[in-house]
């Protein structure tokens, strides 16, 4: 099991890092301005996929039909319906979108992307119904290959444009590439079905997740819309630089956690003992997640970020610790959500994340009175920190799971969190390897390490799969 592990924190790793190359790569090529338009450009496709995605691709692994040929037709069928909606949606917000960035003069760009979620609704779900029985080269090849297309293309894309229009024009090579992947892996010959009863039961199934997606546009971008709105291009794209630079790794490894543990977790839940030891092992993978953020940021962060975006991002080296530990903290929440998915209780994320978007109105009032962005990701990390208290007793109580193993590792946890943030503010990063490295940090690791060696459920998951691997 665990070589699958491996094979898929694999192909999402390279899935998102070549994601976070074409961001570094564009960043590089375009100025501060033009890069916190490209960036926009991303906000505004989350907003019209947090207004009709439901889940159809969890719902393929978790139901009990997700094999059948015509409950997978129904879903892709509902697909395209969503992409057409979807598309609709995002051609008609385009001009007060641009208007409330106030950047009206690149307004026929978000019209034109309008035409991106209509391509995405092409895909072809054998990916994720193969994750069903454990298969997961189908859905690696389809994260990892579009953006590896995307990266390819900039070259000769900068030979034509010099500005925001070299994101635009990737974002349409990504989603194409993406289709087209889906359908070259696929095991089934490709179909659409409109079945009402299942719409019916698949909308069921993912209004909560709905719900969720909403607020998780709140949490991956209501303080960037503050900050581009309020704070103008530049600092939005400061912003969004060290945004996505703590986002990624926590994608990449939060995306792998949710499809190797989802499947185990859901053949298990009628075994309650099995149950809980895998509900341990993945509320632990969670937050060591989060934890290895925290670590990595801490240590190596000035000099790699310098190293990443060169002088011109340099400025956020003076919030980008806080922003990894409120990184840190919503990740560590995953882990509760996915639990409570795995016994039919989808909406558990979405009562997670509600405290940090109701934290949003705070998060503008202060961007108004201050300018001043690390109160603004202080103001969110408090809010993240409420969610994440509430998903756990939620996830507890509506999975029948105990949280008594997760009480030493979230302690040291959380005072390695609070370590960072006091080192980080006494002593912020700086770009030079040798200027960065200081006393401060080595409490930092040692907690960081308490931590990892206090997750019993983890190290036996690992401990059984090393032993299985030399026993092989």
């Amino acid at each position: 099991m665990l070589k699958k592990a491996v094979m898929v924190v694999t192909g999402n790793a390279l899935g998102f890092l070549l994601s976070l190359i074409r961001n570094l790569v564009v960043a590089r090529l375009i100025s501060p301005e033009n890069y916190g338009i490209a960036s926009s450009f991303a906000v505004s496709m989350s907003i019209v996929e947090m207004l009709s995605y439901l889940g159809l691709n969890q719902l393929m692994v978790v139901d009990k039909d997700g094999d059948d040929p015509h409950f997978q037709a129904a879903m892709q069928g509902f697909q395209v319906l969503r992409g057409c909606f979807s598309s609709l949606m995002l051609y008609l917000i385009a001009r007060p979108y641009a208007a409330y960035l106030h950047i009206e003069q690149v307004t026929w760009a978000f019209q034109i992307l309008a035409f991106v979620p209509l391509v995405n609704g092409l895909q072809h779900y054998d990916p994720h119904r193969l994750r069903r029985h454990l298969n997961f080269t189908p859905m690696i090849l389809s994260n990892a290959l579009p953006p590896l297309v995307a990266v390819l293309v900039l070259w000769p894309l900068a030979l034509i444009y010099h500005d925001y229009k070299i994101m635009l024009a990737s974002i349409f090579v990504q989603a194409g590439a993406m289709v087209l992947v889906s359908h070259v892996t696929a095991e089934r010959r490709y179909r659409l079905a409109l079945d009402a009863a299942l719409m019916k039961r698949a909308t069921q199934f993912g209004w909560p997740i709905l719900l969720n997606g909403m607020l998780m546009f709140g949490v991956f971008n209501g303080e960037r819309l503050i900050v581009g709105r309020e704070l103008g291009m530049d600092r939005f794209a400061y912003f969004s630089m060290a945004f996505t630079l703590t986002l990624t790794p926590t994608l990449v490894l939060a995306s792998s956690c949710q499809s190797l543990f989802l499947p185990q977790l859901t053949r298990l839940k009628d075994k309650a003992a099995e149950f809980q030891r895998m509900a341990d092992v993945t509320l632990e993978s969670s937050l060591g997640i989060g934890l290895a953020l925290v670590l990595g940021t801490s240590l190596i962060g000035g000099p790699l970020v310098h190293l990443l975006t060169g002088p011109k991002y340099i400025s956020i080296l003076s919030f980008l610790v806080p922003m990894a530990v409120m990184q840190a903290v919503r990740v560590a929440k995953t882990g509760s959500a996915l639990v409570a998915l795995a016994v039919g209780k989808s909406g558990n994320a979405m009562i997670g994340n509600s405290v940090r978007v109701a934290s949003l109105p705070i998060s503008w009032w202060v961007a108004v009175r201050t300018g001043d962005i690390l109160a603004i990701i202080w103001v969110a990390t408090v809010a993240e920190v409420l969610g994440y208290v509430l998903a756990m007793v939620l996830a507890a109580r509506r999975a029948g799971v105990s949280l008594a193993a997760l009480n030493l590792p979230t302690a040291l946890a959380t005072l390695t969190c609070g370590l960072a943030l006091a080192d980080a503010l006494w002593t912020p990063p700086q770009p030079g390897l040798g200027a960065h490295l200081h006393w401060g940090l080595l409490a930092v690791a040692v907690a960081g390490l308490a931590s990892f060696a206090t997750m019993t459920g983890l190290r036996h998951y690992l401990l059984v799969w090393w032993r299985a691997r030399r026993g092989a």
